[in-house]
């Protein structure tokens, strides 16, 4: 299992487009990524459940992947998340 603690620094926080680019890269790779803030997780690839943890700018994520191709997966989440997020 890979893991990376984010905090995010969009004005918005995680909304409607970003979110939705983020599932459809996340359907790129076997490996599961999941979103946790405090109590609430969301797999990355569930767009109204990671809407739904209601992540805004200053909150702190974890991400965490697992799976058969986790490095190339993390590497590129990760980037994804700082590029978006």
């Amino acid at each position: 299992m890979k893991e990376f603690k984010y905090v995010i620094t969009d004005p918005v926080g995680i909304h409607a487009r970003p979110a939705g680019e983020l599932a459809k890269e996340a359907k790129k790779y076997k490996s599961a990524i999941t979103f946790v803030k405090g109590e609430k997780s969301a797999k990355a690839t569930s767009l109204m459940k990671l809407m739904g943890m209601g992540i805004v700018q200053g909150d702190e994520v974890t991400v965490r992947i697992e799976g058969e191709d986790e490095d190339t997966c993390a590497a590129a989440i990760e980037k994804f998340v700082k590029e978006h997020f």
